[in-house]
């Protein structure tokens, strides 16, 4: 009975146990090789992200224009700083990648490009009227309220991590990645700006949904004598007769409908120019004289080269990438790694 039982046994195993471990030990070598992609792809992928190696350009030299100091910086942990001061951390997703991926690559230009002309030892400033904005993780955390700082910081980080490495190139080189805060619809050409030629990579295009924004629209209003006042601190012998209907008149736009020269009384002046001196936060303005005052009424915010940046989160919203809104305010560039630099 007893050796009846032992075949039994031996018969059980022979049928049922070994092709179980024969298939299980199948299984794991099948899941070691090709691994599902939702999950230990997802973890390689987001951990080569986190450890990107930019080999040349890994740190970046920090002048701080309060201090007057200089601070030697992971290029990521700089991009911390700049996306959380240059754009708010309630945009969408791919737009605060867009965001890390223009501000990286800004960020190379002035590497490749200036060295430390402008700041001695340093690269680049936190100045954004000279190169970006950037502020420290505490000062940043402190300008949030409690209740999402931790959330936003999380978020500006995963943006930043999530594009490591990524830059924009035109033909090979980085570019030089202008951004603005509202386009109004239409951003502008570099020249038109800055005088110069052209970059081929800068065209005007059209962009919707940025009237949605606070930053679509504003208004100054001067009184004439305000408006004399601030237009004489550079131009002393300006003389304007509010009597006269062309006292002031704008005497050419830009293709993208912005104020390209603009004349106050008998001194003609760029639009840009008019845009500095009277506080205004675009060139694409109108105005009424109305009574004693001079209203100038604004459309957009910023100098509306390159990148929009309530554009860019539109367009997120909608369901673009970053690299679908990179592309679509660059023009005919390429997105690709640092270390893939000629």
């Amino acid at each position: 009975m007893k050796k009846y039982l032992m075949y039994l046994l031996f018969f059980i195993i022979i049928i049922f146990v070994l092709p179980a471990l024969c298939t299980k030990k199948q299984i794991e070598a099948t899941v070691k090789e090709n691994p599902p992609e939702n999950i230990e792809i997802g973890q390689e992928e987001q951990q080569e992200a986190k450890t990107y190696d930019y080999s040349k350009y890994g740190t970046i030299k920090l002048y701080h224009s309060k201090t007057k100091e200089t601070e030697e910086l992971p290029i990521d942990e700089y991009l911390y700083g700049v996306v959380s001061a240059e754009m708010p951390a309630n945009y969408e997703m791919e737009a605060l990648k867009a965001q890390a991926i223009v501000s990286r690559t800004y960020t190379l230009y002035q590497i490749i490009n200036n060295g430390s002309n402008k700041h001695g030892d340093a690269q680049i400033c936190d100045d954004s009227t000279c190169c970006q904005a950037w502020i420290s993780k505490q000062d940043r955390l402190d300008k949030w309220e409690e209740d999402v700082r931790e959330s936003n910081w999380d978020k500006i980080t995963k943006a930043v991590n999530e594009t490591s490495g990524k830059i924009i190139t035109y033909n090979g080189n980085p570019i030089d990645s202008f951004f603005h805060s509202n386009s109004g619809g239409v951003t502008e050409t570099v020249s038109n700006v800055w005088g110069g030629a052209d970059l081929p990579y800068l065209k005007s295009v059209e962009t919707s949904g940025e009237s949605d924004y606070s930053q679509y629209s504003s208004e100054v209003s001067l009184s004439k004598q305000e408006l004399t006042n601030k237009l004489k601190e550079k131009y002393k012998d300006i003389s304007i007769d509010f009597d006269k209907d062309d006292s002031i008149k704008i005497l050419e736009n830009t293709e993208s409908g912005r104020v390209k020269t603009i004349k106050f009384g008998n001194v003609e002046i760029a639009g840009t120019e008019a845009r500095s001196i009277l506080g205004l936060k675009s060139t694409n303005f109108t105005f009424k004289i109305d009574g004693d005052n001079v209203v100038f009424s604004v459309i957009g915010y910023g100098h509306g080269v390159g990148m929009s940046q309530t554009g860019a989160d539109s367009m997120a919203k909608s369901g673009s990438t970053c690299e679908d809104i990179i592309k679509h305010f660059y023009t005919g560039v390429d997105v690709v790694f640092v270390n893939d630099l000629k």
